[in-house]
């Protein structure tokens, strides 16, 4: 694949990401729909050409963080619901209509906005209306139902020019099994809420609460659609969940062997000298750097795929490019293709704990300048450098 720019580039496995959709919803009953989360650039794997293939695999809906990203999916072709999770300024009312997305209600104040925006432009806007049952990030504060705004709530789903077909809450700690407890408190506070809600005669069509942890580990709170985020893209929601599904790799990140040089032992390695050469040392200098997504923190505590051999990370990640200590390893060359993760015995899980953070944030930190080639049954189909 060095065809493609002679640097750095990830491989994408469609078929990965239709098996891991397929496999999450076998373990859904035949009523509960499965929610596509693709926010993010499909958490860095390119949203247009993974958004289309979990459509063909049948995705009943997609999630997508904001305006923007819903308008991408609209304008590719994507004609099942989106659900926009985040905040859309309310003068974007007819703008959500005129494309049929769906918009999360965070608070009163905000409902009343978006009505009235809707109302100016003469449109109805669909709406999810978003519980706070434990995270205490966005939503209406129902972390105890004693207390819960119900009247408000109420209120809301009573305004004309929004249409409240969905209610869901979002769960803090479901891919951590000390924190159970706190998951069936949500789950509870949430059906709680929403039962209260119907004695009043208010009903919705969609109640989810369901993260990818939570559609693996609780299948007794799928409701009536989960959603399914990192789980699609081949990485468990955490260490512990690991072995719980059987998953594919969906991205293969890559780049090659720019420049190969013998250096003495007493040799200091890039910036601030932090690697000193203790023997005579082979470096491979690569193409790859934080700006394309390989975290500093990664420096000197992680090792890529060469030739079959595991080769560390010497010196600090500069920008644009790393060094590796190749010494022991034989047969390299210049333009030679390395694994940084995904494949040859190299995972996006080991990659992020070398770097204290998770699959989800290193999949994502992937740059746009890393240009996304797709693979469907073996074969290379396109690339993605405007996606």
């Amino acid at each position: 694949m060095t065809d493609i720019l002679h640097r750095t580039w990830a491989e994408i496995d469609l078929d990965a990401v239709r098996q891991n959709y397929h496999t999450v919803c076998d373990r859904l009953s035949p009523d509960c729909r499965c929610m596509a989360v693709v926010k993010a650039d499909a958490y860095g794997h390119g949203a247009i050409r993974v958004a289309a293939e979990l459509a063909a695999a049948g995705a009943d809906q997609f999630g997508v963080s904001n305006l923007d990203e819903a308008l991408q999916l609209r304008k590719s072709g994507i004609s099942a619901p989106i659900l926009i999770f985040a905040y859309t300024p309310p003068e974007q009312a007819a703008t959500l209509a005129a494309y049929d997305i769906t918009q999360t209600v965070l608070d009163s104040r905000y409902a009343e906005q978006l009505e009235q925006a809707a109302a100016a432009a003469g449109v109805t806007v669909r709406v999810h209306i978003k519980l706070d049952t434990g995270m205490s990030r966005v939503g209406f504060f129902c972390q105890d139902i004693s207390t819960a705004p119900l009247d408000v709530i109420a209120r809301v789903c009573s305004l004309p020019h929004l249409q409240a077909e969905g209610i869901f809450t979002h769960f803090a700690v479901a891919d951590e099994k000390q924190g159970d407890d706190v998951t069936r408190r949500q789950f509870r506070q949430f059906t709680q809420t929403v039962d209260a809600l119907k004695a009043r005669g208010i009903t919705f069509a969609v109640r989810h609460c369901c993260n990818s942890a939570a559609t693996l580990r609780f299948p007794e709170m799928h409701l009536d659609m989960v959603r399914a985020g990192i789980v699609l893209y081949g990485a468990p929601p955490s260490p512990e969940l690991r072995n719980c599904i059987p998953l594919r790799a969906c991205m293969v990140l890559k780049t090659v062997i720019s420049q190969l040089k013998t250096v003495p032992a007493g040799t200091a390695v890039s910036y601030g000298h932090t690697f000193i050469c203790n023997r005579q040392t082979v470096l491979a200098t690569l193409p790859i750097g934080y700006a394309d997504g390989l975290l500093r923190l990664a420096s000197g505590r992680f090792k890529v795929a060469v030739n079959g051999y595991a080769a560390p990370l010497v010196g600090r990640v500069c920008m644009d490019q790393c060094m590796i200590d190749v010494t022991d390893i034989p047969n390299l060359c210049e333009g030679m293709p390395v694994t940084v993760f995904g494949a040859d015995g190299v995972t996006v899980e080991t990659y992020a704990a070398s770097c204290l953070t998770i699959p989800y944030e290193s999949l994502c930190d992937i740059g746009k300048r890393v240009p996304r080639v797709y693979y469907q049954n073996g074969e290379r189909v396109t690339d993605s450098l405007n996606l």
